[in-house]
């Protein structure tokens, strides 16, 4: 599937779908651009901007739009009708569903699973293992809607994000924390359920005598 893709030029048709890609992108084999969904959607037609890097095992559905400078890990899954915007990253085994809106510099680690109607807003990081969930009594899909993770947020490792939630701009979400509700800005939150502890204006940033870091 390589050679399938190596030469696509900016607005080509590839198998009746209409595809836009940068010809200068590096796109790696066993590669799927413009997969088509099951669910009827208004366009087919993928946009994917300048100077993207796709590795192996990704699929990426009809019906996006992704901006300049995207790259992804081994077997990323994109579906469709997500709008995601410049600089965006996402490594290996991690999936965002349908309808997200995605902003930009955002940072998607390992096995995370994003799901649909999911707002993330610009400069946001997802540690390995986050999962996002949006339907508040499965598999009822009443009301599905993901959380709004607004700008600069950090997520940790093995986090869960509830429906619904918004989780304000600049806010620390400790390792393993289960968000279950509203988190202001500037907060840190850890635990199950997730609670405020502090602000982040309140961490302060040490180094132990072996140079690692140490937050209190």
């Amino acid at each position: 599937m390589q050679s399938k893709y190596k030469n696509i030029k900016y607005s080509v048709l590839v198998d009746k779908k209409e595809i836009f890609i940068d010809k200068n992108s590096k796109i790696d084999g066993l590669v799927s651009l413009g997969y088509i969904p099951n669910r009827k959607i208004e366009s087919l037609k993928l946009i994917i901007g300048k100077n993207a890097i796709i590795r192996s095992g990704t699929v990426i559905y009809a019906g996006s739009k992704i901006g300049d400078n995207f790259e992804t890990g081994h077997n990323v899954i994109i579906r469709e009708e997500c709008n995601i915007g410049g600089n965006f990253k996402i490594w290996n085994n991690s999936c965002v569903d349908y309808g997200c809106i995605i902003g930009n510099n955002v940072k998607i680690h390992n096995n995370v699973y994003i799901a649909q109607y999911t707002t993330i807003e610009d400069n946001v990081f997802i540690a390995p293992g986050v999962m996002i969930a949006n339907d508040l009594y499965p598999p009822l899909k009443i009301n599905m809607k993901g959380p709004t993770i607004e700008e600069n947020v950090k997520i940790g490792i093995n986090a869960t994000i509830l429906p619904h939630v918004i989780i304000g701009k600049n806010s620390l979400i400790g390792a393993g924390a289960v968000v279950v509700e509203n988190v202001p800005p500037n907060s840190v939150v850890v635990g199950n359920p997730g609670r405020v502890i502090k602000s982040i204006f309140e961490i302060r940033n040490r180094f132990d005598k072996n140079g690692r870091s140490v937050y209190k």
